[in-house]
């Protein structure tokens, strides 16, 4: 009993477990309406696109996330422009927009003497959070986690039927940037539990679970985050065993979850 109890008796473990756990539940709420909206790659595009907004915060001496946030939010607002004003659709758009960003933000750390690791930027650094990292992650996710407990009902007919919440006169364009300024403060809460190139499996794959598994919206938040908190506790305590970074367990752990669910309903409809 007691070494299964060890990874609870390290500092650096259990604030792994606190701030991973205060990302996975926004994370997982607003997941769920991605997987709806079909904005999947929307996360994608804003999770690689903060990286150069991170390394300019870095040389000019302001708060990392300040950057990651305002560029995150340029990603997202040039997207939307781009997709208003030409005939390429937004996936193309997307995918456009993100490698370039990512791309200079590359650049742009190659050119900086810096004593922040690429590593930690990409990958997380969960086990090295400190108390203002704790502060950061639980006042971003206790802000989105409201709002979207708040404004789900608007935030779901948006992403059914765009032309009839307009109709039923919510300002549309509001709940559209509101949700992209929503995944950008949820994307720099994630810089340093999962990092920049997970974050898109949070904002994902919780939401895509759910939606196997429920077939009404208030399920799939539910589901979306039991998913996300199961997914999070297990991987970083798997991987104090097995000795592996805790961010990746995390991930593959939520994939197979996502396949084992896929199979059991494939399985369950071609039966019934």
């Amino acid at each position: 009993m007691d070494e299964l109890l060890l990874p609870f008796q390290f500092a650096f473990m259990r604030d792994a477990f606190l701030i991973t756990m205060m990302l996975a539940v926004p994370a997982a709420l607003l997941s769920c309406f991605l997987v709806l909206k079909g904005w999947s790659l929307m996360g994608d595009a804003i999770s690689h696109a903060v990286l150069p907004g991170v390394v300019i915060a870095y040389v000019i001496g302001i708060p990392l996330v300040i950057g990651a946030f305002v560029a995150g939010m340029a990603c997202a607002l040039l997207t939307g422009w781009i997709d208003e004003n030409s005939r390429v659709k937004r996936d193309t758009v997307m995918g456009v927009v993100f490698s370039a960003m990512f791309g200079l933000g590359i650049v742009l750390y190659t050119k900086v003497e810096s004593d922040v690791h690429l590593d930690h930027i990409l990958f997380g650094n969960m086990l090295g959070v400190g108390p203002a990292d704790l502060w950061l992650t639980g006042i971003i996710a206790l802000g989105v986690t409201a709002l979207l407990l708040v404004f789900w009902r608007d935030l779901l007919l948006h992403a059914f039927d765009e032309q009839q919440a307009r109709a039923l006169g919510l300002n549309v364009r509001w709940l559209h940037f509101g949700l992209l300024a929503v995944i950008s403060l949820t994307v720099v809460a994630a810089l340093k539990a999962v990092g920049i190139i997970l974050a898109i499996a949070f904002l994902v794959g919780p939401g895509a679970v759910a939606f196997l598994m429920t077939r009404r919206f208030g399920q799939m938040l539910f589901a979306a985050v039991s998913v996300a908190v199961f997914s999070s506790f297990a991987g970083i305590y798997l991987s104090f065993f097995i000795d592996s970074a805790p961010a990746p367990t995390i991930v593959l752990i939520l994939s197979a979850i996502f396949v084992l669910t896929f199979l059991k309903v494939s399985w369950a409809a071609r039966t019934a």
